[in-house]
C-alpha cells in the first residue's frame, strides 16, 4: 500500500487537530512586518509533532470517484510575491466578508467581535459583539458571510458556538448599528475541536456551510445528522430544491473538519479538509458525495466509487488547511501547522502540477485566504489563537497581488 494510502484508521488514538496608510504601493514581506504596528487595530489541527512528507497532485474527473492516475510528488518553489499589511493588533481573527462598498467584516473568534475595516484606509472599528458566544479551544465566532442581496436586505451571515451547541444566525447592519442576530440555524453539536465553522455563498444564492464531526466520527457518515458534512441551504435556513437528500440540508457527507469553501469559474465547490494524524485534502465537492471519514484518511478504495478520494493531499504537519480561495485558476491554501500558504493550480476539475509552498515561516500560522474586491488575496495570521508565537503587530492580514 502506497504511504499515502489509508484504507481504514489505525486503531491506536492519535492526537486531535483543529482547526494602512492609504498609499497602497506594495512592499517586499521582510519590510511590510518590520514596519507593522503593533497593539492595537491600526491599518499599516494543529497539535505540533514534527513529521515530514509529501505534497501530493492528484487529478480526477467531476463525474469520476477515482483518482487520478498520475500522482506527482513533492512541492515546487514559490516566488516571493509583493505583499502590503492591511491590518495588525487582531485578536485570533478566524474571517473576512465584504460589503459591497469594499468595507471588510473581520470575525474575532475568541471575542465575539466583529469589526468593520474601511474600503481603502483607516481604522478598524466594533460593529457588535454578538450576543452568547462562547470560546473554548477551536469554538467560538467562526465563518462570515454578506448576503448577496445586501444592498436591499442587509443581512450578514455569522457561524458561532453557543453554550449549548454550534449555530448560524444572521443581522441586519443599519449604518454603523447592528440589529440583535436572528437563527438561521441551531443544533449542530460543538465541542472543543472539530467545529468546522466556514460559509459561504455560492454562485446559486444559496448559502454553504462546512459543519466538522464535533469529535465524534460516527456522525460523518449519519445522514440523519448535520455534522461532519457541507451543508446547503436557502438564506433562511431552509431546504432548497436540488439538493441530493430529499428535505435534508446535507450537500456532501464523509468529513472530519472542513474549514474552507470557493467556487471555480465554472461554479465547481472546492473544499479542504484537516486529517487526523496522517494526510490533510483538497476535494472537488459534488452533490451527494461521500469523502469517506472516518473509514479513509486521505486517497483509499473507494469501495466500487461510492467514495471520492480528494485531488490534493499533504502530510499533517505542512497543512493544517483553513480558509480558502480561488483567483483566476489558482486555488489558495491557508495553513496553520503548515504555516505556509499553498498554490494549486487548476485545470478544469484536476489540478496541474505541483503545489507551490510560499511564505513558509514567515508570516507564522494562517487561518484563512480570502478574494479582496481590488483583486488581492487577504491572509489572516492566526498567531494568537494560543497555538502560534505572535511576532510584534500580530494577528494581522497581509494583501497578496
Amino acid at each position: 500500500m502506497s504511504p499515502h494510502v489509508l484504507a481504514r484508521r489505525p486503531a491506536r488514538k492519535s492526537p486531535r487537530r483543529g482547526g494602512r496608510a492609504r498609499a497602497r504601493r506594495l512592499i517586499p514581506l521582510g519590510v511590510a512586518l518590520a514596519v507593522a504596528g503593533f497593539g492595537m487595530v491600526s491599518c499599516g489541527g494543529d497539535s505540533e509533532p514534527s513529521a515530514a512528507g509529501a505534497a501530493t497532485a492528484r487529478s480526477a474527473a467531476a463525474s469520476s470517484g477515482a483518482t487520478g492516475s498520475g500522482a506527482v510528488a513533492g512541492t515546487a518553489p514559490g516566488p516571493s510575491p509583493a505583499v502590503r499589511t492591511v491590518v495588525t493588533g487582531l485578536a485570533a481573527p478566524w474571517d473576512v466578508a465584504f460589503l459591497p462598498s469594499g468595507e471588510a467584516l473581520i470575525s474575532e473568534r475568541d471575542s465575539g467581535r466583529i469589526l468593520r475595516l474601511p474600503a481603502g484606509a483607516g481604522r478598524a472599528t466594533e460593529v457588535t459583539t454578538l450576543p452568547g458566544v462562547v470560546h473554548r479551544g477551536e469554538s467560538g465566532l467562526l465563518g462570515l458571510a454578506v448576503s448577496p442581496s445586501f444592498a436591499t436586505d442587509r443581512f450578514v451571515y455569522a457561524y458561532y458556538t453557543s453554550a449549548t451547541d454550534n449555530r448560524i444566525v444572521r443581522f441586519r447592519l443599519a449604518g454603523d448599528r447592528a440589529e440583535p442576530p436572528t437563527p438561521v440555524l441551531t443544533g449542530l453539536a460543538d465541542a472543543a475541536v472539530h467545529n468546522g465553522g466556514r460559509i459561504r455563498f455560492g454562485p446559486d444564492g444559496l448559502l454553504y456551510a462546512g459543519v466538522g464531526d464535533a469529535g465524534v466520527r460516527s456522525r460523518a457518515q449519519d445522514r440523519t445528522s448535520l455534522n461532519g458534512k457541507i451543508l446547503r441551504m436557502r438564506p433562511d435556513g431552509g431546504v432548497p430544491p436540488g439538493n441530493p437528500f430529499p428535505g435534508s440540508l446535507v450537500y456532501s457527507l464523509g468529513h472530519r473538519n472542513v474549514q474552507g469553501l470557493a467556487w471555480d469559474s465554472a461554479g465547481r465547490l472546492w473544499a479542504s479538509e484537516f486529517g487526523q494524524d496522517r494526510l490533510d485534502e483538497i476535494n472537488l465537492i459534488v452533490a451527494g458525495g461521500n469523502y469517506g471519514w472516518p473509514g479513509v484518511e486521505g486517497s483509499g478504495d473507494t469501495d466500487g466509487g461510492r467514495l471520492r478520494n480528494p485531488l490534493v493531499t499533504w502530510s499533517t504537519a505542512e497543512a493544517s488547511p483553513s480558509g480558502i480561495t480561488i483567483r483566476g485558476d489558482v486555488l489558495y491554501v491557508a495553513a496553520l501547522r503548515g504555516q505556509r500558504l499553498w498554490e494549486l493550480d487548476l485545470a478544469g476539475a484536476a489540478v496541474r502540477g505541483r503545489p507551490r509552498a510560499l511564505f513558509t515561516g514567515e508570516l507564522g500560522r494562517l487561518r484563512a485566504a480570502v478574494a479582496a474586491p481590488d483583486g488581492s488575496v487577504w491572509l489572516l495570521t492566526n498567531n494568537t489563537d494560543g497555538r502560534g508565537t505572535p511576532k510584534q503587530g500580530d494577528d494581522r492580514i497581509i494583501a497578496l497581488r
